[in-house]
C-alpha cells in the first residue's frame, strides 16, 4: 500500500495546531505496519534553519493555476524513516506566517494542484492521497476533473480527512475559473457551491472516495445543525462514507518515565506525582501542600473551550473548595485579563501563566491531579489524551473526541478514568469537580481511577489500523 499525505503543517516542520501533530505521527505508525507513506508540505520561510539545510533538491516543474504557470521545486528529506516533499515557490510561501493572507485561497489552490502535478516528478504513485483540512480539499476535485483521463492517475483514490468543520476555506464565485481552471458544472449544490461562494473543504467531502473526522462522536455532531457549520446536511447524507476515528498521542515523547522537562520521572506512582506537585507549586509560588488538589488546564484562551464556564464559577470555588487552580495559554484578551486579575484576587490559590511553554505545559500534566476541559465543542482533543498518560485525571464535557476517550468514574464497578458532565452549563461542571475531589480524598478510589487512566493505549497503532482498513476499503472498492 503506497499513501501520500497532503497537508499544510506537520511536526516538527511547522506548526499552528494539532493537525501538525497528527501528520507528524500518523504516517509514522502507518509505516510501522508496513505501508509506504510520504508526506508532502508547503516549504514556509518560517521551517527551522536545521531542517532546511538538510533538505535536497529533486525537481522543479511549472504548476498551472489559472491562466497562469507557476514555478514550484521539488525538495525533500528524510526524518523518522518518513520521506517529506516540500513544494518550492518563495510567491506563495516565503511568508512569516502560515495562514491569514488574502490570497490564501490562491496559495492552497496552488498547492493542491502541485501535489498532484509533482507526483511522476517523484516518481511515485500513490494508491491513497490522503488529504487533511480545507488546505488539501481540492485534490480529490481536481484529480477528478483535470487527471483521471491519464493512466498514471486513474487507479488513486483519496481520503479526506476533517480536523475542525469551523474552518472550510470560502472563497468568492470567480476562484473556480480563474485558480482551479473548473466550469460551471462544478459550481452546484453538488458541487463546489456554498451560498454563491465556492467551498473548498464541502469539495473534499463530495469528491473523495472516504471521509473521515477525528472522533466517532464528533462525526455523528457534524451532522446537526448545530456542529454543521452548514455541512449537516451534506454529511448526513454520506452514510457510511464518513467514519471517525480518535487520534493518538507520540507515547514516546510524552512518557513520564523518561520526559526531561518533569521534576520527577515516574509510571504510574501517586508519591513521585506529588513530589511534581510541590516543585510546580514552588515554581508557582503557590502555598507547597501536597494533599490539596491541584487542577490544571493547559489550552488556548478562547471561547469554545468553554471558558465562560469557569469564568462563571472559579471565584466561587476558590473562596470555598480547598483546591488550587493553574491555567497555561494564550488566547483572547479578555480571557488573558480576566484570569490575571483572578490570580490576583486569589494568590494563594491560583496562578495564570499567559504564555506558552512546552517545557511547562509538561509540568503542569505531570502535577496536576486533575485536568480540567469543558469545550462546548472538541472534534477530538490532544490535551486530555496528555493528561491521561500522565495520571492527571480528565474533568471533561462529553462533546467529540472527549466523550469517545474519557469515561466518567463508576465507584461501584472502579471502572472509568475521569469525570464528565453534559450540559454546557457552569454549575454542572462545578458539580463534576466537586464529585472529583471528594473521590480525590478517598484514597482507594483515586488510585484505581488513576490506575485506569495510566493503563490505557493512547498511542497512534489503534487509529492507524482503522486508517488502513478504510485505504483498503477504497482501494478495492467495498
Amino acid at each position: 500500500m503506497n499513501v501520500l499525505f497532503a497537508a499544510a503543517e506537520a511536526v516538527p516542520f511547522i506548526k499552528t495546531g494539532g493537525l501538525a501533530d497528527v501528520i507528524g505521527a500518523l504516517p509514522q505508525a502507518l509505516a510501522a505496519n508496513g505501508v509506504d507513506v510520504r508526506v508532502v508540505l508547503p516549504k514556509y520561510r518560517g521551517i527551522p534553519e536545521q531542517y532546511r539545510e538538510q533538505m535536497e533538491h529533486v525537481g522543479e516543474i511549472y504548476v498551472p493555476v489559472g491562466w497562469r504557470s507557476q514555478y514550484c521545486g521539488i525538495e525533500t528529506l528524510n526524518h523518522d524513516g518518513i520521506a517529506y516533499y516540500f513544494v518550492d515557490n518563495e510567491y506563495y510561501f516565503g511568508r512569516d506566517a502560515v495562514y491569514g493572507y488574502m490570497d490564501d485561497g490562491e496559495r492552497f489552490a496552488f498547492l493542491n494542484r502541485a501535489v498532484l502535478q509533482l507526483l511522476q516528478s517523484i516518481d511515485f504513485r500513490p494508491d491513497v492521497i490522503h488529504c487533511h483540512d480545507w488546505h488539501t480539499a481540492l485534490i480529490p476535485v481536481l484529480l477528478h476533473a483535470h487527471y483521471r483521463h491519464d493512466p498514471f492517475y486513474e487507479s488513486i483514490r483519496t481520503v479526506y480527512t476533517i480536523h475542525n468543520l469551523l474552518y472550510q476555506g470560502i472563497f468568492p464565485y470567480e476562484v473556480l475559473g480563474e485558480l482551479l481552471e473548473l466550469d460551471d458544472r462544478y459550481f452546484t449544490m453538488d458541487g463546489l457551491e456554498y451560498y454563491g461562494k465556492v467551498n473548498y473543504m464541502k469539495g473534499g467531502i463530495v469528491y473523495s472516495d472516504h471521509v473521515t473526522t477525528v472522533s466517532p462522536t464528533y462525526a455523528r455532531e457534524i451532522q446537526t445543525a448545530y456542529y454543521g457549520y452548514g455541512l449537516d446536511g451534506l454529511l448526513r447524507a454520506l452514510g457510511p462514507k464518513l467514519s471517525g476515528i480518535v487520534n493518538g498521542i507520540d507515547t514516546k515523547s510524552y512518557n513520564p518515565a523518561t520526559d526531561p522537562h518533569i521534576a520527577k520521572q515516574y509510571r504510574s506512582s501517586l508519591a513521585k506525582k506529588k513530589e511534581n506537585k510541590i516543585r510546580l507549586q514552588q515554581e508557582l509560588e503557590l502555598p507547597v501542600s501536597a494533599d490539596t488538589p491541584l487542577i490544571a488546564m493547559v489550552t488556548r484562551l478562547v471561547e469554545p473551550k468553554g471558558l465562560e464556564l469557569v469564568i462563571r464559577v472559579l471565584d466561587e470555588m476558590l473562596t470555598f473548595d480547598d483546591i488550587q487552580f493553574v491555567i497555561l495559554g494564550t488566547g483572547d484578551g479578555k480571557y488573558e485579563h480576566w484570569f490575571k486579575e483572578a490570580e490576583r484576587r486569589h494568590p494563594q490559590k491560583m496562578s495564570a501563566r499567559i504564555t506558552f511553554s512546552e517545557a511547562l505545559s509538561r509540568k503542569f500534566y505531570a502535577s496536576s491531579d486533575m485536568f480540567l476541559m469543558p469545550s462546548s465543542f472538541e472534534p477530538c482533543g490532544i490535551s486530555q489524551l496528555l493528561a491521561l498518560r500522565y495520571g492527571s485525571i480528565p474533568i471533561v464535557r462529553e462533546t467529540g473526541g472527549l466523550n469517545d476517550t474519557v469515561q466518567a468514574y463508576n465507584e461501584f464497578t472502579g471502572e472509568g478514568n475521569g469525570f464528565s458532565f453534559a450540559h454546557i452549563n457552569a454549575h454542572d461542571m462545578m458539580h463534576t469537580i466537586r464529585r472529583a475531589v471528594s473521590f480525590y480524598r478517598q484514597p482507594r478510589h483515586w488510585s484505581q481511577i488513576v490506575k485506569n487512566a495510566v493503563s490505557g493505549d493512547y498511542s497512534w497503532n489503534v487509529s492507524a489500523r482503522a486508517y488502513q482498513e478504510i485505504y483498503d476499503r477504497v482501494t478495492i472498492g467495498t
